[in-house]
Parts: C-alpha cells; sequence; structure tokens
C-alpha cells in the first residue's frame, strides 16, 4: 500500500520543522558542559591543598614527638628491677652477731669501766695473793678471748666478700643497662650502700683486733702492776721463824 505523495511530503516536513526546534537545546546543553580552565585559580587551589597537607604533618610530627617524650617519661620513672638492699642488710647483721659474740669483755662502754675497775688498774695489785693470781687468770681468759674474737671477725668480713662481689657485679651490669634516670640512680645509690657496708665491715675489723690489742696491753701493764706488789709483799716479810714438825706420829 503506498502513501500518497501529498501526505509523505508532510510528513518530511514536519520532521524537519522538530528536528530544527530541538537543535538549539542540544547545543546550549552541550555548551554548558564544556570545563573552564583557569589557571590562576588552579595555582591558588594547589598552593591551598599543600599548606594543608604541611599542617596535617606537622601535627602529625608534634603528636609523634609527645607520645615519644611521654615514653622517655616513663623510662626515667620505672625502678630498678633489682634490689641488693636484703643482701646488705644480712651481710651486716652476720658481722653484728660477731661482734655480740665478744667473750668476757664486750663492745659496751660500762661494760668495760667495770672490768677496769675490777681487773685491770689500780686493783690489780692492791688485793692479797689469791685475788691477783684470780686475777691475772681472767686477764689471760679476756686476752685470749678477744683475739679468738678478733679472728671470727675477720674471718666473716672475709666471707663476705664474695657476696659483696656478686652484688657488686649485678649493680654495674643493671646500672651499664638503665633504661632511665631513676634506674640509674637506684643502681647508683645501691653502689654506695654497697660501699658503705663494706666500710662497716671494715670498721668492725679495725674495732675487734684494737680490742684484743687493748686488752692484751692492758694485761701486760696490770701484770708488772701485779708482780711489783708480789715483791713488795715478799721483801717485807720477816725472816724464817724455825718450828717444831712431827714427822712420825707414835701410837
Amino acid at each position: 500500500m503506498t502513501v500518497p505523495k501529498t501526505r509523505r511530503s508532510l510528513v518530511v516536513a514536519s520532521a524537519l520543522s522538530l528536528t530544527l526546534s530541538i537543535q538549539p537545546h542540544l547545543t546550549a546543553r552541550a555548551f554548558a558542559q564544556v570545563v573552564v580552565y583557569d589557571p590562576s585559580n588552579f595555582s591558588q587551589n594547589v598552593l591551598t591543598a599543600a599548606r594543608e597537607l604541611q599542617q596535617i604533618n606537622n601535627q602529625i610530627q608534634m603528636l609523634t614527638n609527645q607520645a615519644q617524650s611521654l615514653v622517655n617519661q616513663g623510662k626515667n620513672l620505672a625502678s630498678l628491677p633489682i634490689s641488693t638492699l636484703a643482701q646488705l642488710q644480712s651481710t651486716i647483721a652476720r658481722t653484728q652477731s660477731l661482734l655480740s659474740q665478744a667473750q668476757n669483755i664486750a663492745f659496751n662502754v660500762q661494760g668495760v669501766q667495770t672490768a677496769y675497775s675490777s681487773t685491770y688498774g689500780t686493783a690489780a695489785g692492791t688485793s692479797s695473793n689469791a685475788t691477783m693470781f684470780a686475777a691475772a687468770q681472767n686477764r689471760w681468759q679476756n686476752s685470749v678471748g678477744a683475739f679468738e674474737d678478733s679472728l671470727k671477725v675477720q674471718a666473716g668480713v672475709v666471707g663476705n666478700i664474695s657476696t659483696n662481689s656478686s652484688a657488686m657485679t649485678s649493680l654495674v651490669t643493671a646500672s651499664q643497662s638503665a633504661s632511665g634516670a631513676l634506674q640509674a640512680a637506684q643502681a647508683g645509690n645501691q653502689l654506695l650502700a654497697l660501699q658503705s657496708q663494706q666500710l662497716s665491715d671494715l670498721v668492725a675489723v679495725l674495732a675487734a683486733k684494737g680490742r684484743a690489742d687493748a686488752l692484751e696491753q692492758a694485761r701486760v701493764t696490770a701484770t708488772e702492776s701485779q708482780g711489783q706488789q708480789q715483791y713488795k709483799i715478799f721483801s717485807t716479810r720477816s725472816g724464817y721463824q724455825p718450828g717444831n714438825v712431827t714427822m712420825f706420829r707414835s701410837n
């Protein structure tokens, strides 16, 4: 079936008219989608973004520094993981125990005064023979006991050397590996405490040795005084008085 020529012409004309009416709208929309490039505006945007990025980096670095500072503060406040206090106290207690075992005359001012007033000094040569002999025996025992006490204290102090050496090694190692100021200070304080303990051992040895020497010198002096008194008693005696002696008894 064929469309009449006149009608077909009308259809074509209508289509052309519709196309021409739509074309201006499509052209305007196409021009509206075109991006306009502004170099100065683009550069300003890039600079702004760079500045913001730098600020963010600065803030990140500041937070990192603060975190590291807190970590360092934590290390400085950390305590030393070892302590030799109990070990040092035990060593000092052993030395004090040896000193407290002093025989006859203890390390006591009142006890020394009492012993000297009764056994040494002027009292040594102003008594009877029996009393002087007993005092001489007592002085000899005091000297022998004092020398024994001195040797025991010296032996105890020598025994502490190995213990002190172990403590010193541990403290030096801890000091060298300290992670913070507090640990280093505590290690130094404990090393000073160890040094004080060693000095106290030295004082104990000197005291025990000095005690023994002093008692021996006092014994020698008292013996001289006693000898003078005994000679005085002997020289003032009267001559020999004969008497009757019965050797055999009669039944």
